[in-house]
């Protein structure tokens, strides 16, 4: 499990950190199929096109999830998604370095040394 710090600039730098993990992650996936989910429950998949700091993303060739329930979403073709308006996103198993994770989750999870 990781620790949270309790003083607010730690805070603020851990979670600039995490944002950085995201963002570097996110940009391997460019030009790859994934699904985004929304607040409000909309859930479009396209191909990730770009994303930045704020882990904004934009999606190309985009189709909507639920096409009968979103009508007036279904002449999307290209969409820009703000990140703080973004639930989960989701891709594919194969995308996923599972030796990267465990590396990471092996070294947070190590005792300190001193």
């Amino acid at each position: 499990a990781i620790s949270f710090p309790t003083s607010r600039q730690s805070r603020r730098a851990f979670v600039h950190l995490l944002v950085m993990i995201f963002y570097s992650f996110f940009k391997t996936l460019v030009g790859k199929e994934i699904a985004v989910e929304l607040k409000n429950d909309v859930v479009m998949t396209g191909t990730l096109h770009s994303v930045d700091q704020y882990l904004n993303v934009k999606l190309l060739n985009v189709q909507v999830v639920n096409p009968e329930k979103y009508p007036q979403l279904c002449a999307l073709k290209n969409c820009f998604v703000r990140g703080s308006v973004v639930r989960y996103i989701q891709i594919p198993p194969e995308h996923v370095d599972t030796e990267l994770l465990q590396d990471a989750a092996r070294k947070e999870n190590a005792p300190a040394k001193k």
